[in-house]
């Protein structure tokens, strides 16, 4: 079964427990495809590879602006910090939680924040980019 991007969460431990970074409002690809090394030989019909390692760039998450969301980030910056992207949450009296329970993308990475271009009648926005250090790798 298909499931939404509704309640999708930008998390960051700390004090070994997760809490949400900020509200995203979309989310990069959690991988990439490896690097392709050829091995054609001249007596290949057609040319041949094996997978190499994995390419992934720069994980980037948009968020609406807030002076206050700006500020938390731009001062992790230069930090090595413990993320994931967790799918599932629950709904308490108009609370939301993140719970992961639909899956969790965990990774380290180095944050940095900067804000988008707008035009007439938009909504403010930023961009968090994560450095990843390390691979994603399937929580639970």
């Amino acid at each position: 079964m298909a499931i939404s991007t509704y309640k999708v969460f930008l998390m960051k431990k700390e004090n070994d427990a997760y809490a949400k970074l900020v509200d995203i409002k979309d989310f990069p690809d959690l991988g990439g495809s490896p690097e392709m090394l050829e091995t054609t030989t001249l007596s290949d019909k057609m040319q041949t590879y094996i997978p190499g390692i994995q390419s992934l760039d720069a994980l980037e998450f948009n968020a609406n602006y807030t002076k206050a969301d700006y500020a938390k980030i731009k001062a992790l910056e230069g930090q090595e910090l413990d993320l994931s992207v967790w799918f599932g949450g629950t709904e308490t009296n108009g609370t939301l939680t993140p719970d992961g329970s639909d899956g969790k993308f965990n990774f380290k990475g180095y944050v940095s924040v900067f804000v988008v271009g707008g035009g007439t009648n938009e909504v403010i926005g930023m961009t968090v980019s994560v450095a990843p250090s390390t691979p994603i790798t399937v929580g639970e």
